[in-house]
This record gives structure tokens, sequence and C-alpha cells, in this order.
């Protein structure tokens, strides 16, 4: 096995061991000043970690944003049910065997549904609304319409009343039928 160059001139007698010793040490601690300065040397940020908190960052960011998403719908299903236990609770009960039929626009198409005369009364006059939840129509009191509406403004259906024949038109004074009045039943 071959020896340093210090043990083999220390062998030979060519180098004093104390000062030897010396120079071991200022090779120490040269050796541990580098290290120091290389510790402390600004290096310029990482590549890898940059992309790393980049893909973080926007990893968070779906996350977020899927979480928005998955709120949404889990607010929008409890309003529906809210709305449906609503309609469920207090509607009107239908009334199956009617000749008479209150016709009403959804979405410009015209529907109906059977009705008789103290139910069309109301519905005229506004105490009684229509209200749409999942392709069907039920019939609720207005101020259940009203919380209906809160949660869902696409389920209540603006019905308008019928316009009063004599009371709001002016009366002409050449108009032959002035003293007849329209029926409200009146099928064309």
């Amino acid at each position: 096995m071959s020896l340093s160059l210090r043990d083999q001139l220390l062998q030979a007698g060519l180098l004093d061991p104390k000062k030897a010793q010396q120079q071991q040490q200022l090779t120490r601690e040269q050796r541990h000043q580098r290290r120091e300065q290389t510790k402390k040397a600004p290096t310029g940020p990482d590549p890898r970690v940059i992309a790393q908190q980049k893909a973080a960052a926007e990893k968070a960011a779906r996350d977020a944003e899927l979480n928005r998403k998955l709120q949404d719908k889990q607010d929008q299903k409890a309003r529906r049910a809210q709305v449906k236990q609503l309609i469920e609770q207090h509607r009107v009960p239908k009334i199956t065997e009617s000749d008479e039929l209150y016709n009403f626009v959804d979405n410009k198409r015209v529907r109906r549904l059977p009705v008789d005369r103290p139910m069309r009364e109301k519905l005229i006059a506004g105490t009684l609304v229509i209200v749409r939840c999942d392709g069907r129509y039920e019939i609720v009191p207005a101020d259940i319409a009203a919380k209906i509406v809160e949660r869902d403004p696409h389920a209540g259906l603006k019905v308008t009343a019928a316009p009063e024949s004599s009371a709001s038109a002016p009366a002409d004074e050449d108009d032959p039928y002035r003293d007849h009045k329209i029926p409200d039943d009146l099928m064309w």
C-alpha cells in the first residue's frame, strides 16, 4: 500500500512532524471554509422545485373548482328536495272529474288543468298559483308559491288575471252592445 506524500516525507525525515500537523490543520480549515461558502452561495431556483410548486398550485385550483361545482350541485339538489316537499305538503287536491279546464301558458305552450268554479276564481284572483316540478303542474297557495319561487325561480308560473270586461274599459257611447256583458267562460 502506498503512503501519502506527507507520510513519505515524514518517514524520510525531510519534514518536521509539528509542521506537518499544522499544514494538515490548515488544509482542514480551508476545506471547511470552502464547504461553508458553497452552502451559503446563492444558487438559482431549482427548475424542478418550481415545476412541482406550479403543478401543486394548479392541482389546488382544480380541486377548489371541482369542490365548488360539487357544492353547487349539492345545494341545488337540496333546494329541489325542499321544493318537492313544499309542493307535496301544500298542494291543492287535483280535480279529476270536471268539464272545466283552466288554460295557462308555460314556455310558449298552452297547457290546461281541470278545475272547478271556486278554484278557477282563486287562480284568477291570485290566491292559488300553478307551480311546475319535474314536468308536473300542481296548484298551491300563493304564500307557499312565494317560498317555492325563492328556492327555484323557474318553478313558479305567472298567471295573469283575466281582464275585467266593462270595469276597466271605457264605455263607448255609440256601442250597441254596451249593456251586454261578456261571460268569462265563453268558449270560441
